[in-house]
């Protein structure tokens, strides 16, 4: 039984978020000038005595002063229940009050980092679709406290009939070590890819404007200038080099998917899913039904033949803040049985497989060639001035017939198909994906042309949802404009609320 009474006056978190508060700051200090501290690691022994005393002084200050300010956001961080709504007091000289209604808080998520788990203190978060400021953090609260929380907010109907929540003893989903290992072999290696990219081109940047502080910039300069003049001057470097490539991306995808998803465990809680994953960073995610705009169902030709496949939940994004995007939640490793009692539980009786699936017209076929064929000149151009030996072009016997498949798999992938209730759309390359869209959900539709689709009569539907756009490409005007309509209708008639 949930005791919201607990609440009923303003309270703080625990003690214990003293010190996650303070170690939070001074993670964020470092990471901002770690540096600094790096170069007062190597330059140590020329600082005289004296500069060492004051340095030391200044240290002892700014972790004195954090402190402080740790305990003055811990001690002015105030909640409780009122009304149904979470109000909460926050501030040190700028004293703010928030107060959001409970039927505006789209999700809750527990959070534990390894701090947090070795104090044994949960963060526990709030999420809205309408403003960057109704985002809740409260650091610290115990188990059975975030529980108690959660449960209050969580059971809340406009009628407040319900009084507990029921939970099956059974998960519809437990993710071991080996099925995280399948789901990661499996991963889009190319994404895991550029984000490790992405991490070492900021690493760069950081270690060479270290080197150019110290005048020794010239080093990294020549070793880069030594190894990119080897590269170009040898395909089999080329080759061994891609292969490297392609082993580190599968390698970092099965890091991501084992630090992200590791013992990921699915619970069916009345109208909600609670997903509990994490290994450095756990998170408990309780995802209302009512809340969820549309969903995602993606596999590939590999996930096909171990029978799985995963699921995006797109949550409804604030128009407000541009540092809030739409909010994804994603199950891996899901079995058909699990995908069907999911979207029994979003969509009840509602079936597709008795409507035909329509396809778009050629003219999309065409404008995936002419963009295919402009990227391969592209590719072209940077082999003839980027590479010496021009062996390299032998690469367009590959890259011609793979771009001439992935243009027909694509194209043939991109259908369609509708009930009086439910929008599916159907897209992808190598992956397949498939989202389905309620109707009710759809806020505005809209019919779009560029200049060439004007001249062969094809229009792009557009559906303007709570997280975002999804488009139906190249229809005929004529059917175009039956979607248009019936979306219309269904719409303005439909009685059900879209959050």
């Amino acid at each position: 039984m949930v005791n919201s009474n607990h609440y009923s006056e303003f309270r703080t978190q625990s003690k214990k978020g003293i010190l996650v508060i303070y170690i939070n700051q001074i993670y964020g200090l470092l990471k901002t000038f770690w540096i600094l501290l790096f170069l007062f690691i190597q330059k140590f022994s020329k600082f005289s005595e004296v500069s060492l005393n004051y340095i030391y002084l200044g240290i002892v200050f700014v972790l004195l002063f954090f402190l402080v300010r740790a305990f003055l956001i811990f001690k002015n961080f105030q909640f409780k229940i009122e009304n149904n709504h979470f109000i909460l007091k926050k501030g040190i000289l700028k004293k703010n009050i928030i107060e959001i209604p409970f039927d505006r808080i789209q999700n809750i998520n527990f959070k534990q980092n390894i701090i947090q788990q070795i104090i044994n203190v949960y963060e526990l978060n709030m999420e809205t679709a309408g403003s960057a400021k109704a985002e809740i953090s409260i650091k610290a609260m115990s188990l059975a406290h975030a529980n108690d929380l959660k449960n209050a907010i969580t059971i809340f109907d406009k009628s407040n009939q319900k009084s507990e929540v029921f939970r099956e003893e059974k998960p519809l989903l437990k993710i071991g070590l080996l099925e995280l290992l399948k789901v990661s072999l499996t991963e889009n290696h190319f994404k895991s890819l550029l984000l490790l990219f992405a991490l070492l081109v900021g690493f760069y940047q950081q270690i060479n404007q270290l080197f150019e502080s110290s005048g020794n910039n010239e080093l990294v300069d020549d070793f880069i200038t030594e190894n990119t003049s080897a590269i170009q001057t040898s395909i089999i470097v080329v080759l061994i080099f891609s292969i490297l490539l392609v082993l580190v991306g599968v390698f970092s995808s099965f890091v991501r998917v084992f630090l992200t998803h590791f013992n990921l465990t699915v619970f069916i809680k009345n109208d909600t899913l609670e997903i509990d994953q994490g290994l450095t960073t756990k998170k408990s995610i309780v995802l209302k039904k009512n809340k969820v705009q549309h969903i995602t169902i993606s596999t590939n030709p590999i996930k096909e033949k171990l029978g799985i496949s995963f699921i995006t939940f797109t949550q409804a994004e604030s128009g407000i803040s541009k540092e809030k995007q739409k909010t994804i939640i994603k199950i891996v490793g899901c079995k058909a049985t699990q995908i069907t009692k999911i979207k029994n539980l979003l969509f009840p009786d509602e079936n597709l497989h008795d409507f035909d699936n329509n396809h778009v017209d050629s003219f999309y076929k065409t404008r995936l060639y002419l963009r295919g064929f402009l990227a391969l000149l592209l590719i072209n151009i940077g082999f003839f001035f980027g590479f010496e030996n021009h062996t390299i072009f032998w690469l367009n016997s590959i890259l011609l017939p793979i771009l001439v498949f992935l243009t027909e798999l694509k194209f043939k992938k991109r259908t369609f198909l509708f009930s009086d209730e439910l929008l599916q759309i159907n897209y992808g390359t190598i992956e397949t994906h498939q989202t389905f869209l309620p109707f009710y959900k759809i806020q505005h539709v809209s019919l779009t042309k560029t200049i060439f689709q004007e001249r062969k009569n094809v229009s792009d539907v557009v559906f303007q949802t709570a997280s975002g756009k999804l488009k139906i490409p190249c229809l005929k005007d004529s059917e175009a404009l039956k979607i248009l309509n019936f979306a219309l209708y269904k719409i303005e008639t439909s009685q059900q609320s879209w959050m």
